[in-house]
């Protein structure tokens, strides 16, 4: 079986299940929890919970593009904490994501002093050293995600 995105993290998974019990329930069509945790399983392309969550707990410990993974860097030169909302892989064999990051605090993405301009969620396509190819006019990558 081939995938092609980052599994999301083991919690992750399971808010799934929880969210998608409680939109069973609110249309009518109550599920058990573990059955809402098979077809979380099954979405993912797995024959069911346990073969999920084997394969969470043998993959290494540091996976930063995951969802829920929690990375900090610099966008646009400022320094930034923040979760990870989404995660595609760029092609099979790229090494390239594209992430879609919730900040903590929102950024200012104006230099100006008598303007601002706050983001709070950025779309970002990285590499493996977690830096975006788009830069900024001081030749810095746009993103720089830090380890």
């Amino acid at each position: 079986m081939t995938r092609h995105s980052p599994l999301p993290a083991l919690d992750g998974l399971k808010d799934q299940a929880k969210r998608l019990r409680a939109a069973l329930e609110r249309e009518g069509q109550p599920v058990s929890h573990s059955r809402s945790l098979e077809l979380v399983a099954a979405q993912h392309g797995f024959r069911d919970w346990n073969t999920l969550h084997a394969h969470i707990g043998n993959r290494g410990p540091f996976d930063p593009y995951r969802l829920g993974a929690r990375v900090k860097g610099f966008y646009l030169g400022q320094p930034f904490e923040a979760s990870v909302l989404g995660v595609e892989a760029l092609g099979t064999d790229s090494g390239r994501y594209r992430l879609v990051l919730h900040f903590d605090e929102p950024v200012d993405v104006v230099r100006f002093e008598s303007f601002s301009a706050l983001r709070q969620r950025v779309s970002c396509r990285v590499d493996a050293t977690g830096r975006t190819m788009e830069k900024t006019s001081d030749g810095r990558p746009q993103v720089e995600l830090l380890w």
